[in-house]
């Protein structure tokens, strides 16, 4: 019995952007543009750490936001118990 092969959705992308690069991909041809590859890898996990370094500063920024909002609360409090 054969078995069916499983597909992976970086096969799908590949394509639906060229049917020709993914046919040679599955022959086994290897790409002829490696460096820029490589570049274009390296890009992608640079904005990666750009993106989750965003994340923090945004999530950073509501704490503190929070943090203002409790203790402006506790202030006012003071305020009119005093």
């Amino acid at each position: 019995m054969e078995t069916m092969r499983t597909i992976r959705a970086s096969e799908i992308g590949t394509y639906l952007f060229c049917k020709r690069a993914w046919w040679y991909h599955s022959q086994g041809v290897e790409s002829e543009n490696q460096s820029e590859m490589a570049s274009g890898s390296s890009y992608h996990q640079q904005h990666g750490r750009q993106v989750i370094y965003a994340g923090l500063l945004r999530l950073g920024g509501w704490f503190l936001l929070l943090l203002a909002l409790v203790l402006i609360t506790i202030g006012l409090s003071l305020q009119f118990l005093h």
